[in-house]
């Protein structure tokens, strides 16, 4: 194992960046433009990179475009930051991709729950205990999008052999709070519902918090991360005022808009990593499209390998 279970516990608790998926005009991947992203993520001081989530087109990739994206961000990332994996889907493409991502070198698994409508709380103890022999042992992180699997079917997925972390993204402070108490105490549970929540959840106990704000502005994200670390709830408030245009855009259209906010601020930013795959909307409207250039024009946003603003 590439990492320390202490270490990868600890780099949780900063910011979990979700890399974008880059394709070209003829809608292929386009690995290489991910480098720069990257890049400058690391540069920020953003703690963990995270390939294959939902920021990256996970559910708009096939199997093998997903293995070649957890192989291309582990050469981008080269060992700098732990680079965690996403797996999910069908429990075959779970376990193939599973193992794909550890021959990459993934130091860790984020194990997307599973979307089948006829889904029962053991049997996803029984995927997630699947996807971990597949891995050969990798450390886990459960991606938790809904709750109503109980405070019991989450602490029966916590206790499963190899858990180190939750990915926490539904919008219920107390109801994390409760599967906390019910949680060996040693688990680290991330905010998954970025920056604009992360206060109420760091409030119950949360530690860091997911983002895809990094792939245009890491520094707005390392500085909420550091405010809240240090307390100061009033200032990681007022840096995230400051990003709120963003976050909305991309909770429009029953967040149909989320990847494409990020990819059409990148164009903005001389970087384009093409369009987003249906069902993700594509391109903006005029008015998100306003809405976009005037949150990178009053942030004083910088075109891509530049040092970015505050």
């Amino acid at each position: 194992m590439s990492l320390r279970k202490n270490d990868l516990k600890q780099a949780l608790t900063g910011i979990s960046g979700i890399l974008v998926t880059p394709f070209d005009r003829d809608d292929e991947l386009a690995p290489g433009l991910q480098a720069p992203i990257v890049d400058r993520a690391i540069e920020a001081g953003v703690q963990i990179l995270v390939a294959n989530g939902n920021t990256g087109e996970f559910y708009a990739l096939t199997s093998d475009e997903a293995e070649t994206m957890v192989h291309a961000s582990a050469r981008h990332i080269d060992g700098r930051v732990p680079l965690i994996a996403g797996v999910g889907r069908g429990i075959r493409d779970a376990c193939r991709l599973a193992k794909a991502s550890a021959e990459a070198g993934a130091d860790a698994l984020m194990i997307h729950q599973p979307p089948d409508p006829f889904v029962a709380p053991r049997g996803v103890v029984e995927y997630v205990r699947r996807v971990s022999d597949a891995s050969g042992g990798l450390p886990l992180v459960i991606y938790l999008r809904n709750d109503a699997i109980g405070v019991k079917g989450i602490a029966d997925l916590c206790a499963v052999d190899g858990v180190v972390g939750v990915k926490w993204a539904t919008p219920n402070p107390l109801k994390l709070a409760e599967a906390m108490a019910a949680c060996d105490p040693d688990i680290v549970w991330v905010g998954g519902l970025a920056e604009v929540w992360a206060p109420p959840l760091y409030a119950v106990g949360a530690r860091g918090f997911t983002s895809g704000l990094i792939n245009v502005w890491p520094e707005r994200s390392v500085a909420i991360h550091a405010a809240l670390e240090g307390g100061d709830y009033a200032e990681a408030r007022r840096l995230i005022a400051g990003m709120r245009a963003f976050e909305d855009i991309r909770a429009q259209e029953m967040n149909g808009t989320n990847v494409t906010g990020v990819k059409a601020a990148l164009r903005l930013l001389g970087h384009d990593c093409g369009r987003t795959r249906p069902p993700s909307a594509w391109p903006l409207t005029d008015t998100q499209s306003k809405m976009l250039a005037e949150f990178v024009e009053a942030n004083g946003l910088k075109r891509l390998g530049s040092s970015g603003a505050r």
